[in-house]
């Protein structure tokens, strides 16, 4: 069974604790997109710094990613449960800047929030 929206926010949003924001909308195709932000960062001006990445399966994967390495170099002490993927996105991120595709990715019962 899939779980809803809002299933998924809540585990979300548990996941990536007490800093962050995290809503899901519903992008082009009704595919989940992901908008996880931080409550005490600003980007530009007066918005607040967050991770918007669309859909496909790895939606939720791609803005855990960027939570977690926003987590890890904006709120060093900060504790977070989805900070134990840390590994997996920082490997994740240096395939994506060499430009292959990754080849050990996270089980996606780890990080999946359905």
């Amino acid at each position: 069974m899939t779980a809803s929206r809002s299933a998924r926010a809540k585990r979300a949003g548990a996941q990536a604790g007490p800093l962050a924001t995290v809503r899901i909308d519903l992008g082009t195709n009704d595919a989940f997109v992901y908008k996880i932000g931080c409550t005490q960062c600003v980007a530009r001006g007066e918005r607040g710094w967050s991770a918007y990445r669309p859909g496909g399966d790895n939606g939720y994967i791609a803005a855990m990613d960027r939570w977690v390495l926003h987590l890890h170099e904006k709120h060093p002490g900060a504790e977070a449960p989805c900070l134990e993927f840390l590994p997996a996105a920082q490997q994740r991120v240096h395939e994506r800047r060499a430009g292959h595709p990754a080849q050990q990715a996270a089980p996606a019962r780890d990080v999946d929030p359905g």
